[in-house]
């Protein structure tokens, strides 16, 4: 495939999917430039397993453009899906079969020739941490093995688009972190990567940009450090168990959640001020971050 470094990877225009009454996307327009990681958060049923599906021709937009690689989903499946890796959100490999022979049987699928197919196993086994498991069944192996081992065969027909819903959903946090640290070294090598989570740490860690979703639409989009910087003040102190809400000056914003205070202020002297005077001992006065920013617009109560 010879794509324009120069367009976007993927297009979005008043990109919409209806599930019956149901409208899982609501006119949503984005685009993804080469070697952009871009992460799309929200509360379950946001909307984005069902976009990132009509990205990779699972299924068909109900209405408006979607263009991948300058191509229509669906209308040419075959020829966008030989340059996307996809990693499903729940686990979807054969536990009889060794990893190896994972591998294999989707490397048949993608059509690669024997000898490319097997270089590409080894290779990937081993950049994984797999390699000592190759002979080892699926269902032998930890949720963070069979992760990577997904993420190996989303690999295998070296892909320019990489998808990852929920990629870490699960895992213990080194587990984590090794994954991030492998998708990083993917977009060094040029990569454009689109990921869902629920992680806020793992969005801020690898996104250039995040694309904030509730009721099937984009209502924030930007860089994380920007949308902390711009929509929020730089400081949080957050406490639970307070039975009254201490007196407060003008320069703080408070928020009440279930048994929980928010207190926002763009000066540190304030809250720590605040801090030192809270009857509880149950409070942290920290940085603001993108789980601050998420919640402020999607609400903190349960979007079911």
């Amino acid at each position: 495939m010879n794509h324009d470094p120069a367009q976007p990877v993927v297009v979005a225009r008043g990109l919409t999917k209806h599930f019956g009454d149901l409208h899982a996307v609501a006119d949503v327009e984005f685009e993804i430039a080469p070697n952009e990681c871009v992460g799309f958060l929200g509360p379950n049923g946001a909307g984005k397993t069902t976009l990132m599906r009509m990205i990779y021709s699972a299924i068909e937009n109900t209405a408006g453009m979607l263009s991948v690689f300058g191509m229509t989903p669906m209308k040419q499946r075959k020829q966008i899906n030989a340059h996307i890796g996809v990693v499903f959100q729940d686990n979807n490999l054969d536990d009889e079969l060794f990893a190896a022979e994972t591998l294999e049987a989707h490397a048949l699928y993608c059509g690669l020739d024997h000898r490319t197919a097997r270089r590409r196993i080894a290779s990937l086994l081993a950049w994984m941490g797999l390699a000592a498991k190759a002979k080892s069944t699926i269902r032998s192996l930890s949720g963070g093995m069979v992760r990577r081992l997904m993420i190996a065969r989303a690999l295998l027909n070296s892909p320019t688009l990489l998808i990852l819903d929920e990629p870490t959903t699960g895992l213990d946090p080194q587990v984590r972190h090794l994954i991030w640290a492998l998708l990083r070294e993917l977009k060094r090598r040029g990569m454009t990567i689109l990921l869902t989570t629920h992680y806020m740490e793992e969005a801020q860690q690898l996104s250039d940009r995040v694309m904030i979703m509730d009721y099937g639409q984009i209502i924030l989009s930007g860089a994380p450090n920007d949308l902390i910087e711009n929509q929020l003040e730089r400081y949080v102190l957050q406490a639970s168990g307070l039975a009254e809400v201490p007196p407060i000056d003008g320069d703080i914003r408070h928020e009440r959640a279930s048994d929980a205070d928010y207190f926002y202020s763009d000066a540190e002297q304030p809250l720590r001020e605040l801090y030192e005077h809270l009857p509880t001992k149950y409070a942290v006065l920290r940085h603001a971050n993108l789980e601050d920013v998420f919640l402020k617009f999607t609400g903190r109560g349960l979007n079911e």
